[in-house]
């Protein structure tokens, strides 16, 4: 599957569309079809500042909390 992703903190030009693999959920989780997705405001904060994401790199590569899609 495709998705935006970022290996490194810094301004908009860090964002690259990659493939990626298709998570698998475990027993306690579902798999959702993602039809869309939006930019929030805490977004440009999180992937251009060290922080709560990690401090060297980040450990959550895609950003985006609020989604559309079937379970």
């Amino acid at each position: 599957m495709k998705a935006i992703v970022y290996t490194k903190f810094g301004p908009p030009d860090v964002l690259k569309l990659c493939e990626v693999e298709k998570p698998t959920p475990q027993n306690n989780e579902v798999l959702i079809r993602i039809y869309a997705t939006t930019v929030a405001a805490e977004d440009p904060d999180t992937r251009s500042t060290p922080g709560l994401n990690g401090l060297g790199k980040p450990k959550k590569p895609i950003l985006g909390w609020y989604l559309a899609g079937e379970i």
